[in-house]
C-alpha cells in the first residue's frame, strides 16, 4: 500500500510540473502576439555582442562567410525564402516536437515510476551484497594470515625433519662403522685366510679400522671403546696373513716347483698385501723383502741352468777368426782337421736359418735341452739365442704384472722392483753373450739374434710392458759392434785376396762369389724389415770388393773371350742368388743386372767376330762413311763385298750351329747360356739386316752378287731353330 501511495504521489507532482511549464509558455505567447513588451533580462553574448568594443569587426566577414557555406542555409537562399519566416517555421516545428514529447512522457509516466521503483529496490539489493562482500573479505584476511601461520610452521617442522634426519644418518654411520659384530670376532680368530668369508670380513674390518681413524682425529669419544677390540682383531689377522704369503713364497724354493702356480694363487689374495701396507708398513716390507729374495735366486738358477744346457745342444763346429768370405776352401784343410759334421751350420748360407725370424717360429715354445740331447738334435747359436730370450721375455712379463698388480707399484716404482728381482739373472745373461759374442765369427747369427731382438722389443711395446728395454738396448750395444766388425774382416780379407794363390783357374762361379751372394741375400732378405742403414752401407762396400775381386780374377785368363765367360757366370750366379731373397729393387740386384747385361753383349760381339767378324767390321766402317756422306770411298770395295756375300752364304749355318755349342759348353746356367745365343743370333740379324742396306747403296746397288745375298726371312727362320722351347 505504501508503495502504490508513493507512485500516485510521484505522477501527481510530476504532472502538475508539466502543467505549469505549459501555463508559462501559453502566457509568453499570449504577450508576445499583443504586442505587449515583457521585461527581458540582459543577455550576455559574448563574442556575438556586435556592441561590444573587443569584438573585432575584420572578423565579421570570415564568420559571415562561413555561415554562408552551411548546406541549409544555401538551400534556403537558392529558393530565396525569407530568414525571418525561416526562422519561425523552424521555432514552431521544435515546439510542436517538445509538445508530442512532453505528451509521450506523461503517458509513459507509469512506467518511469515503476522504473523509479525498481531501481530503488535494486539500490537496496546491492546495498545488502556489499556488506555481505565486506564481511566475506574480512574473513578471507583473517584466513590469509592463518594460512601465512600454518606455512612458517611447515618450514620450521620441515627444518627440524632435516637437522633429526641428518643427525640419525651420521649417528647411524658412525654407531655401524664403530660397532664390532661377534661374526667379524670369529671369523677373524677362527676361519682360515683362503676361505671368502675371511677376505669379506677382513675388508670390513679395514673399513672399520679406517673410519675409527679418522673419527678420532674429530675427537670422538666412541672410539675409545671400540680401539681395543680393532687392534686386538688387526694384529690377529696379521699374523694369520704373514703366515699364509710367507708359506706361499716358501713353497717357490722348493725343486721340480712350478711357482707360477702359487704366484697366481697370490694374485687372489693381493688385498692381503693391501691390508699390510695400510696396517702394518714393516710387516709388508718383510713380505716384499722375502718375495724379492727368493724370486730373485729362483729366476737366476732357472736361468743359469737353462742357458748352460742350451749351450750344449749348438752346433760343434762353429765359425772362427779363419772363416771368412775371402780364406780359400783349402787353407784350413791339414791331418788334424775334424770331418765336417752332416748337420753343420754353414756360415755364409741362410738356409733355414731366417724360419728363426718368421711369426711362426718367432713365439714357438722355448727348446728342451734334454730332449734335444736324447734326440742328438743340434742347432744354430740363434735358435738357442731365440728360446732362451723368448722364456726371459715371458717371465719378465708376467713377472712384472704380477709385481704391479700384487704390490700396486707403477712407474719408477714398478722398474725399480723388477731389477732387484731380475737384475742378476740380467747381468747373467750381458756377461755370457759378451763371452760367446767376443769370440764369435758368425755374422749370420749375430745378425739374426739383432732382429730377434727388435722383434721381441716390438711385441713387449704392443704388451706395453718396459721391463727390459734397457737390457735390449744393451744386447744390442754389445751384437752391433760385433756384427760390423766381422763384415769388416770380410770385407778386409776380400780385398787382400791374391787370385794366383786360388789355385786352377776355372769359368764357373767362382766359390768366394758364391760365399758372397748367398751372404749378401741372407743380410738383405734379413734386413728388410727393420733397415739399418749402417749395414747397407756396410754391404755397399762388401759388393765393391766382390766386384774388383772378379775383375781381378777375370784378368788371370789370357783370352778375352774366357774373361768375359767367367765375369758373365759370376755375375749370373750372384743375380740369381739374390733374386730369391732380395727384392728386384735393391741396389745390389740393380748393380749387378747392369754389370750382366753389359758384359753379355761385350761377349755377343766377341762370340760373333771369329766367324762374322769380316761383315761386322765392313758394315760399320761402311755405316760410318754413308754417314759422314763419302760414298766414293766405299767404290773399292766390290771385291771384298763379294768375298764376303759368299763366305757368309757358304759358311753361316755351321758358324751359327758352332757358336751354340761353345756356347752352351761355356756356361754353367743353361737359361743363361740360351738366353745369350738369342742374343747373339738376334745380333747376327740386325747386322746381316744392315748389311743388306749398304749394299743397297749406289756403290754396291748393280752387283750381281747381290742376288747370292740369303733373305732375311729364310734366315730368321733358321735361327728359331736354335730357340730353346722352355
Amino acid at each position: 500500500m505504501k508503495t502504490e501511495v508513493e507512485e500516485e504521489n510521484v505522477n501527481l507532482l510530476l504532472i502538475d510540473n508539466m502543467a505549469s511549464v505549459v501555463q508559462d509558455e501559453d502566457k509568453c505567447r499570449d504577450v508576445g502576439d499583443k504586442g505587449q513588451l515583457a521585461e527581458v533580462p540582459d543577455l550576455n553574448l559574448g563574442e556575438l555582442d556586435l556592441t561590444s568594443d573587443e569584438f573585432i569587426l575584420d572578423e565579421v566577414d570570415t564568420h559571415i562567410q562561413a555561415n554562408l557555406e552551411d548546406e541549409l542555409v544555401k538551400e534556403a537562399l537558392k529558393t530565396g525564402v525569407d530568414l525571418r519566416q525561416y526562422s519561425k517555421q523552424v521555432e514552431l516545428e521544435l515546439q510542436h516536437i517538445e509538445h508530442v514529447s512532453i505528451k509521450d512522457y506523461i503517458k509513459e509516466s507509469q512506467n518511469i515510476a515503476s522504473l523509479h521503483n525498481q531501481i530503488t529496490a535494486c539500490d537496496e539489493i546491492l546495498e545488502r551484497m556489499e556488506c555481505m562482500l565486506s564481511s566475506f573479505q574480512s574473513d578471507l584476511s583473517s584466513i590469509s594470515s592463518e594460512i601465512h601461520t600454518l606455512q612458517e610452521q611447515s618450514i620450521a617442522m620441515n627444518i627440524k625433519l632435516k637437522n633429526r634426519q641428518s643427525v640419525r644418518s651420521e649417528l647411524s654411520q658412525l654407531v655401524d662403522e664403530l660397532v664390532v659384530p661377534n661374526s667379524m670376532i670369529n671369523i677373524i680368530l677362527e676361519t682360515p685366510v683362503t676361505e671368502q668369508e675371511f677376505l669379506e670380513q677382513l675388508h670390513e674390518l679395514n673399513n672399520k679400522i679406517n673410519y675409527v681413524k679418522e673419527q678420532s682425529f674429530k675427537e670422538t669419544c666412541a672410539c675409545v671403546d671400540v680401539q681395543d677390540i680393532l687392534d686386538r682383531l688387526k694384529i690377529k689377522a696379521v699374523t694369520k696373513i704373514r703366515e699364509f704369503i710367507l708359506q706361499k713364497i716358501y713353497s717357490f724354493r722348493k725343486p721340480m716347483t712350478n711357482y707360477q702356480i702359487p704366484q697366481n694363487a697370490l694374485l687372489k689374495y693381493r688385498f692381503f698385501y693391501q691390508f699390510l701396507l695400510a696396517n702394518e708398513r714393516h710387516i709388508a716390507k718383510e713380505i716384499r723383502d722375502e718375495y724379492v729374495d727368493t724370486m730373485s735366486k729362483i729366476y737366476l738358477s732357472y736361468f743359469k741352468s737353462y742357458t748352460s744346457r742350451l749351450m750344449k745342444v749348438q752346433y760343434e763346429e762353429v765359425a772362427d777368426k779363419d772363416d771368412l768370405m775371402g780364406v780359400e776352401d783349402t787353407a784350413k784343410k791339414g791331418f788334424f782337421t775334424k770331418p765336417s759334421l752332416k748337420n753343420r751350420n754353414t756360415i755364409f748360407t741362410l738356409g733355414n736359418r731366417g724360419n728363426v725370424i718368421s711369426s711362426a717360429e718367432l713365439e714357438a715354445p722355448i727348446l728342451v735341452p734334454h730332449a734335444a740331447q736324447r734326440s742328438d738334435v743340434r742347432y744354430p747359436f740363434e735358435s738357442l739365442f731365440r728360446s732362451q730370450h723368448y722364456a726371459l721375455l715371458d717371465n719378465s712379463c708376467r713377472e712384472y704384472l704380477f709385481i704391479t698388480d700384487f704390490f700396486m707399484v707403477t712407474g719408477n716404482s714398478a722398474q725399480d722392483l723388477f731389477n732387484v728381482i731380475l737384475g742378476k739373472t740380467l747381468t747373467m745373461f750381458l756377461k755370457h753373450m759378451d763371452t760367446y759374442v767376443s769370440d764369435c765369427y758368425d755374422s749370420i747369427a749375430i745378425f739374426l739374434c739383432i732382429h730377434i731382438i727388435l722383434r721381441f722389443k716390438a711385441i713387449m711395446a704392443k704388451r706395453n710392458i718396459p721391463a727390459v728395454d734397457k737390457y735390449w738396448d744393451t744386447l744390442l750395444d754389445i751384437l752391433w759392434p760385433r756384427f760390423e766388425y766381422i763384415l769388416e774382416l770380410n770385407i778386409q780379407s776380400i780385398r787382400n785376396t791374391d787370385p794366383q794363390k786360388l789355385g786352377s783357374l776355372d769359368t764357373r762361379p767362382h766359390y768366394i762369389t758364391r760365399r758372397y751372394a748367398e751372404f749378401s741375400s741372407a743380410i738383405v732378405s734379413i734386413n728388410q724389415t727393420f733397415p739399418n742403414e749402417k749395414t747397407n752401407t756396410l754391404l755397399g762396400q762388401l759388393q765393391i770388393e766382390v766386384e774388383n775381386f772378379v775383375l781381378r780374377m777375370a784378368a788371370e785368363f789370357s783370352s778375352r773371350k774366357e774373361q768375359l765367360i767367367f765375369l758373365i757366370n759370376n755375375y749370373d750366379m750372384m743375380l740369381g742368388v739374390l733374386m730369391e731373397r732380395a727384392s728386384d729393387d735393391s741396389k745390389e740386384v740393380e748393380g749387378f743386372q747392369q754389370l750382366l747385361t753389359a758384359r753379355t753383349q761385350e761377349f755377343i760381339e766377341e762370340i760373333l767376330s771369329p766367324p762374322f767378324g769380316g761383315m761386322i767390321a765392313f758394315v760399320k766402317e761402311s755405316e760410318a762413311l754413308i754417314e759422314k756422306g763419302q760414298l766414293e770411298k766405299l767404290k773399292g770395295e766390290e771385291g771384298r763385298v763379294t768375298q764376303l756375300v759368299r763366305g757368309f752364304a757358304s759358311t753361316w749355318k755351321q758358324s751359327v750351329e758352332n757358336l751354340s755349342q761353345d756356347v752352351m759348353r761355356s756356361f754353367t746356367n743353361f737359361k743363361n747360356g740360351t738366353g745369350i745365343i738369342q742374343g747373339a743370333l738376334t745380333q747376327l740379324i740386325q747386322y746381316y739386316h744392315r748389311f743388306h742396306k749398304v749394299l743397297s747403296q749406289p756403290p754396291f746397288k748393280n752387283m750381281a752378287v747381290r742376288s747370292e745375298l740369303i733373305n732375311i726371312h729364310h734366315l730368321m727362320v733358321e735361327v728359331k731353330k736354335h730357340k730353346p722351347n722352355f
